[in-house]
């Protein structure tokens, strides 16, 4: 199971949420037998994903990140409910490329940098929320900061990690955002930039035995805080057989009528946890007289 904390700072001026996702990551590369590369990307995705889910408010919400820079790996998309669990699906599991100028795995390179990051958010509202920036670097982290920045005029530092094994398995991955909100006093703006500008990466971190309560502390260390609150999460899919009911249905009368003519049972598969769901003609047959 992962886990996220959150803490605010004593005089209410900012916040930080981290996020130890190692088990999650390691169940989306399990899952989607992702390269090393892309396992590195969707991970990214998938923790900050989880963190802005956990940020939500009501049991209802949920939000989207869906990330396309047309690089080799697609589209990236992943969801997460307010509790912060998650999942995640790529266009492209398998990307091979060279390791990036820094002898580090290109995530840049497979993402892609000519594309768009948007951000759906289901709040109860009439239609979501829907905020759109443009990939300003392709490593993520980068892209959601400027996102907070941008669409919702927060100003934020977002840092997320994944650490691949030479077996393809996941070492370690998490991440942490940082929030400063109104009326931020000029001198935890200065800690928080001199804590930020010396940190570890995130897997250093965690590779030093370090937890999410660690890192957020120390990332906001010389700030005085309290804790919010702290949750475990995981890779949760919420597909059903009900779901993909419903999906077949959608496609349309004629569509239907099609596959229960046919010889053949219509196998319809999660692209979030590759769960295989067969109808056979009966069943579509069953399904289109109650649709009816």
């Amino acid at each position: 199971m992962g886990k996220i904390v959150r803490y605010i700072t004593r005089d209410g001026s900012a916040f930080i949420i981290a996020c130890d996702s190692t088990d999650i990551v390691a169940e989306a590369e399990r899952i989607h037998k992702t390269s090393a590369t892309v396992t590195a990307a969707v991970g990214r995705l998938i923790t900050a994903a989880s963190m802005m889910g956990d940020m939500l408010k009501n049991k209802s919400d949920s939000v989207t990140l869906r990330l396309n820079g047309n690089g080799p790996a697609g589209e990236i998309i992943a969801v997460s409910d307010y509790m912060g669990n998650a999942r995640v699906c790529v266009t492209n599991p398998i990307v091979e490329i060279p390791l990036n100028s820094k002898g580090k795995l290109d995530v840049r390179g497979a993402v892609g940098t000519d594309g768009t990051l948007y951000v759906i958010k289901d709040i109860g509202m009439k239609e979501p929320y829907i905020g759109q920036t443009p990939i300003v670097s392709g490593e993520i982290a980068e892209d959601i900061t400027n996102y907070f920045a941008v669409s919702e005029q927060t100003p934020s530092v977002c840092a997320l990690g994944v650490l691949v094994n030479p077996d393809l398995t996941v070492q370690h991955a998490g991440g942490y955002i940082i929030q400063l909100l109104p009326g931020c006093d000029d001198g935890i703006i200065d800690i928080i930039e001199k804590n930020v500008s010396t940190l570890k990466s995130v897997t250093e971190m965690l590779s030093d035995g370090m937890n999410a309560d660690d890192i957020a502390i120390e990332a906001m260390k010389g700030i005085e805080l309290d804790k919010l609150d702290e949750s475990t999460v995981s890779y949760k899919c919420n597909c059903s057989r009900e779901r993909v009911e419903n999906a077949l249905i959608s496609t349309g009368e004629e569509n239907m009528k099609e596959m229960a003519e046919s010889e053949e049972s219509t196998t319809v598969e999660c692209h979030f946890c590759d769960k295989k769901y067969v109808f056979t003609p009966g069943d579509i047959k069953k399904l289109l007289k109650s649709a009816l």
